[in-house]
């Protein structure tokens, strides 16, 4: 039997009309808020967001466009997380796709929600077969075996 980890989940309301789920963990052992966006197809993370996470962090340009977060053809770049975590489920060595999130810092802020550290999309999301559980608030995830 395949062991799993169940992370809790908050609904954010967004005005009433639609919710957003957000989960917590960490990045190089700093706290982190995650939103969990099923269509998004790489997980990504604000550049200056991550760059307060990880010191003398590097990144390097990703050839060709990146579609999604509100618009389209935006520039994006890639970079090596060490370690980050999503509840008890630990990652390492991950790499992140960097892209500028301001506009839904932007919208965060004006509807009194937390701030969003990055988020988790199909790439993680599929890799740890994740389920999302409503009725419990939970977001099961499995790790690989050891």
């Amino acid at each position: 039997m395949r062991r799993y980890i169940e992370v809790p989940i908050q609904l954010l309301d967004i005005e009433g009309d639609g919710f957003h789920i957000m989960v917590n963990g960490s990045i190089h052992d700093k706290e982190a808020n995650f939103l969990i966006d099923t269509g998004a197809s790489r997980s990504v993370f604000d550049p200056k967001t991550i760059s307060s996470f990880i010191d003398n962090l590097k990144f390097e340009k990703k050839e060709g466009l990146t579609a999604g977060v509100g618009s389209s053809d935006l520039e994006s770049s890639t970079f090596v997380i060490d370690h980050m975590s999503i509840g008890e489920l630990r990652i390492t060595d991950y790499e992140g796709v960097a892209l500028d999130l301001e506009n839904i810092h932007e919208m965060y802020d004006k509807l009194e929600l937390p701030h969003i550290d990055g988020i988790i999309g199909g790439d993680l999301l599929r890799q740890y077969k994740a389920v999302i559980n409503y009725r419990s608030k939970k977001l099961r995830l499995t790790p690989p075996l050891s």
